[in-house]
Protein backbone atom coordinates (compact mmCIF):
# COMPACT_ATOMS: atom_id res chain seq x y z
CA UNK A 1 0.00 0.00 0.00
CA UNK A 2 1.17 3.27 -1.28
CA UNK A 3 1.29 5.47 2.23
CA UNK A 4 3.01 8.90 2.60
CA UNK A 5 2.67 12.27 4.70
CA UNK A 6 2.04 15.69 3.54
CA UNK A 7 1.06 19.09 4.56
CA UNK A 8 -1.71 21.26 2.73
CA UNK A 9 -0.63 24.25 0.97
CA UNK A 10 -4.27 25.52 0.01
CA UNK A 11 -6.67 25.76 -2.97
CA UNK A 12 -6.22 26.61 -6.42
CA UNK A 13 -7.63 25.93 -9.88
CA UNK A 14 -6.93 23.48 -13.03
CA UNK A 15 -7.96 23.27 -16.72
CA UNK A 16 -8.45 19.98 -17.92
CA UNK A 17 -7.46 18.93 -21.37
CA UNK A 18 -11.41 19.07 -22.21
CA UNK A 19 -11.10 23.10 -21.28
CA UNK A 20 -13.25 22.16 -18.18
CA UNK A 21 -12.38 24.32 -15.17
CA UNK A 22 -11.56 21.95 -11.85
CA UNK A 23 -10.87 22.80 -8.19
CA UNK A 24 -7.54 21.43 -6.79
CA UNK A 25 -5.68 21.11 -3.50
CA UNK A 26 -1.85 22.03 -3.49
CA UNK A 27 -0.22 19.31 -0.90
CA UNK A 28 3.33 19.23 -0.14
CA UNK A 29 4.53 15.86 0.32
CA UNK A 30 7.17 14.37 2.02
CA UNK A 31 9.93 13.66 1.61
CA UNK A 32 9.49 10.90 4.66
CA UNK A 33 12.00 8.72 6.10
CA UNK A 34 11.99 5.34 7.60
CA UNK A 35 12.60 5.32 11.11
CA UNK A 36 11.67 1.56 12.26
CA UNK A 37 10.35 -1.77 11.19
CA UNK A 38 7.92 -3.46 13.14
CA UNK A 39 7.96 -7.19 12.93
CA UNK A 40 5.79 -9.77 13.48
CA UNK A 41 8.38 -11.51 16.47
CA UNK A 42 9.13 -7.98 18.28
CA UNK A 43 6.32 -5.97 18.14
CA UNK A 44 3.42 -8.07 17.26
CA UNK A 45 2.34 -6.56 14.14
CA UNK A 46 4.05 -5.65 10.96
CA UNK A 47 4.79 -1.70 10.16
CA UNK A 48 6.64 0.95 9.04
CA UNK A 49 7.37 4.35 11.13
CA UNK A 50 8.07 6.97 9.12
CA UNK A 51 9.39 10.45 9.97
CA UNK A 52 8.04 13.49 8.28
CA UNK A 53 9.68 17.49 8.40
CA UNK A 54 13.04 17.29 10.06
CA UNK A 55 13.92 18.85 12.75
CA UNK A 56 16.34 21.04 12.59
CA UNK A 57 16.78 23.57 15.46
CA UNK A 58 19.14 21.81 17.98
CA UNK A 59 17.46 23.23 20.81
CA UNK A 60 14.00 21.57 19.78
CA UNK A 61 16.11 17.83 20.19
CA UNK A 62 15.38 16.05 23.20
CA UNK A 63 16.96 13.33 24.21
CA UNK A 64 14.22 10.98 23.78
CA UNK A 65 14.17 11.86 20.31
CA UNK A 66 17.43 10.29 19.01
CA UNK A 67 17.84 8.87 15.87
CA UNK A 68 14.09 9.86 15.43
CA UNK A 69 14.71 13.88 15.03
CA UNK A 70 11.36 14.66 12.95
CA UNK A 71 8.35 16.99 13.71
CA UNK A 72 5.96 14.27 13.01
CA UNK A 73 5.85 10.12 13.54
CA UNK A 74 3.61 7.98 12.09
CA UNK A 75 3.19 4.47 11.72
CA UNK A 76 1.07 2.59 8.99
CA UNK A 77 0.46 -1.61 9.06
CA UNK A 78 2.37 -3.22 5.88
CA UNK A 79 2.30 -7.02 4.28
CA UNK A 80 5.57 -8.71 5.05
CA UNK A 81 6.66 -8.29 0.89
CA UNK A 82 6.00 -5.11 1.50
CA UNK A 83 7.73 -4.57 4.90
CA UNK A 84 10.98 -6.54 3.28
CA UNK A 85 11.22 -4.26 0.16
CA UNK A 86 12.46 -0.99 2.82
CA UNK A 87 15.70 -0.50 5.03
CA UNK A 88 15.77 1.86 7.85
CA UNK A 89 16.75 5.20 6.86
CA UNK A 90 15.13 4.42 3.22
CA UNK A 91 13.36 7.52 1.65
CA UNK A 92 9.91 8.03 0.64
CA UNK A 93 8.95 10.77 -1.62
CA UNK A 94 6.03 12.22 -4.26
CA UNK A 95 7.28 9.57 -6.86
CA UNK A 96 5.19 6.71 -5.81
CA UNK A 97 2.14 8.38 -6.90
CA UNK A 98 1.23 9.09 -10.84
CA UNK A 99 -0.98 11.20 -12.50
CA UNK A 100 -4.23 9.72 -12.51
CA UNK A 101 -4.46 7.95 -9.67
CA UNK A 102 -7.14 7.45 -7.34
CA UNK A 103 -5.98 8.06 -3.50
CA UNK A 104 -7.37 8.70 -0.10
CA UNK A 105 -6.60 11.84 2.62
CA UNK A 106 -7.09 12.17 6.02
CA UNK A 107 -6.65 14.39 7.74
CA UNK A 108 -8.41 17.27 11.21
CA UNK A 109 -10.78 19.21 9.93
CA UNK A 110 -11.30 23.02 10.70
CA UNK A 111 -12.48 23.61 14.42
CA UNK A 112 -15.80 25.89 14.36
CA UNK A 113 -15.43 26.30 18.66
CA UNK A 114 -18.86 25.51 20.61
CA UNK A 115 -21.51 26.09 18.34
CA UNK A 116 -25.53 25.86 18.64
CA UNK A 117 -28.04 22.90 17.20
CA UNK A 118 -28.86 24.88 13.68
CA UNK A 119 -25.54 25.17 12.84
CA UNK A 120 -23.74 21.97 14.44
CA UNK A 121 -26.62 19.46 13.27
CA UNK A 122 -28.70 21.59 11.28
CA UNK A 123 -31.40 21.99 12.99
CA UNK A 124 -35.08 24.08 11.76
CA UNK A 125 -34.77 26.48 14.91
CA UNK A 126 -38.31 28.17 15.96
CA UNK A 127 -40.08 30.16 14.10
CA UNK A 128 -39.39 33.76 13.28
CA UNK A 129 -42.53 35.58 14.42
CA UNK A 130 -46.38 34.50 15.87
CA UNK A 131 -45.14 34.98 19.50
CA UNK A 132 -41.49 34.04 19.34
CA UNK A 133 -38.53 36.65 21.07
CA UNK A 134 -34.96 35.73 20.98
CA UNK A 135 -36.00 31.66 20.15
CA UNK A 136 -35.19 31.40 16.63
CA UNK A 137 -31.79 29.26 16.82
CA UNK A 138 -32.68 27.00 20.01
CA UNK A 139 -33.22 23.52 19.88
CA UNK A 140 -36.68 23.32 21.70
CA UNK A 141 -37.23 20.62 23.96
CA UNK A 142 -34.40 18.26 25.18
CA UNK A 143 -36.51 15.20 26.61
CA UNK A 144 -39.84 13.72 26.85
CA UNK A 145 -42.58 12.98 29.92
CA UNK A 146 -40.54 9.74 30.95
CA UNK A 147 -37.66 8.92 31.88
CA UNK A 148 -37.77 13.09 33.06
CA UNK A 149 -33.96 13.50 31.93
CA UNK A 150 -32.42 14.00 29.43
CA UNK A 151 -31.41 10.76 27.01
CA UNK A 152 -28.03 10.09 26.50
CA UNK A 153 -26.76 10.80 22.57
CA UNK A 154 -29.16 13.49 22.17
CA UNK A 155 -27.88 15.96 19.53
CA UNK A 156 -27.22 19.47 21.60
CA UNK A 157 -24.69 22.29 21.16
CA UNK A 158 -20.89 21.57 21.58
CA UNK A 159 -17.78 21.50 20.19
CA UNK A 160 -18.33 21.28 16.62
CA UNK A 161 -15.35 20.55 13.88
CA UNK A 162 -11.59 19.33 14.86
CA UNK A 163 -12.36 16.04 14.08
CA UNK A 164 -10.47 13.33 11.78
CA UNK A 165 -12.17 13.07 8.81
CA UNK A 166 -11.14 10.94 5.40
CA UNK A 167 -11.81 11.82 1.88
CA UNK A 168 -11.98 9.16 -0.44
CA UNK A 169 -11.71 8.68 -4.15
CA UNK A 170 -9.29 11.56 -4.94
CA UNK A 171 -7.87 11.81 -8.14
CA UNK A 172 -4.33 13.07 -8.48
CA UNK A 173 -3.97 15.57 -11.43
CA UNK A 174 -0.39 16.43 -11.47
CA UNK A 175 2.46 15.45 -9.80
CA UNK A 176 5.43 17.55 -9.30
CA UNK A 177 8.83 15.75 -8.32
CA UNK A 178 10.61 18.62 -8.09
CA UNK A 179 9.12 20.55 -5.75
CA UNK A 180 6.94 17.37 -4.27
CA UNK A 181 4.04 18.89 -4.82
CA UNK A 182 0.33 16.28 -5.09
CA UNK A 183 -1.97 18.48 -6.93
CA UNK A 184 -5.25 16.74 -6.68
CA UNK A 185 -8.79 17.54 -7.61
CA UNK A 186 -11.13 18.76 -4.71
CA UNK A 187 -10.76 20.03 -1.18
CA UNK A 188 -9.14 17.64 1.61
CA UNK A 189 -9.84 18.28 5.15
CA UNK A 190 -8.16 21.27 7.51
CA UNK A 191 -6.93 24.38 6.88
CA UNK A 192 -3.44 25.49 5.32
CA UNK A 193 -0.50 23.66 7.43
CA UNK A 194 -2.86 20.84 8.32
CA UNK A 195 -1.31 17.52 8.45
CA UNK A 196 -2.20 14.66 5.92
CA UNK A 197 -2.02 11.05 5.59
CA UNK A 198 -2.23 10.38 1.75
CA UNK A 199 -2.60 6.52 1.13
CA UNK A 200 -2.94 5.05 -2.43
Amino acid sequence: MKYILGKKLGMSQLFEQNGKLTPVTLIAVGPCYVLQKMTKEKEGYEALQLGFKKIEKKNKITKTMKGKEFGYIKEYRVSEPELNKYNVGDEINVSIFQEGEIIKVSGRSKGKGFQGGVKRHGFHGRNATHGVKHEQRTIGSTGTRFPQHVIKGRKMPGRTGYDNVTVKNLKIMKVDKENNVLVVRGAVPGITSTLLEIKG
